[in-house]
């Protein structure tokens, strides 16, 4: 039987996971339950397998690889594996750079 994985968000990830609802239900509610739905159920599956989800491309090219992310159209998922836990970090637009909401957040954390 696979090793099960705990799924946990993290605060800032929660909030990019409203803010993007909140966005699509803007212009379309039913669209933004669909969308939570679809977003909230490929983040529940990383409980089986979570390395199925590829090194952050961007910051491979830096030489950090504990970062791995997932495709929900048009976001990207990134997570973080720690033993038996999946740490859910953000949900990112995906024609956003990601090095840029990255040091934008490190910023505002310093």
């Amino acid at each position: 039987m696979p090793k099960k994985y705990k799924v946990s968000w993290v605060e800032s990830a929660e909030n990019d996971l409203v803010s993007v609802i909140e966005y699509i239900h803007s212009v379309n509610p039913k669209a933004a339950l669909e969308s939570f739905k679809i977003i909230k159920n490929k983040v529940t599956s990383l409980n089986s397998l979570p390395q199925r989800g590829r090194i952050v491309p961007e910051l491979k090219e830096h030489g950090v690889s504990i970062y791995r992310e997932i495709i929900v159209p048009p976001w990207r998922v990134i997570f973080k594996i720690v033993d038996e836990n999946v740490f859910v970090l953000a949900v990112i637009d995906s024609r956003r750079n990601v090095e840029d909401i990255l040091l934008e957040r490190l910023m505002r954390k310093s």
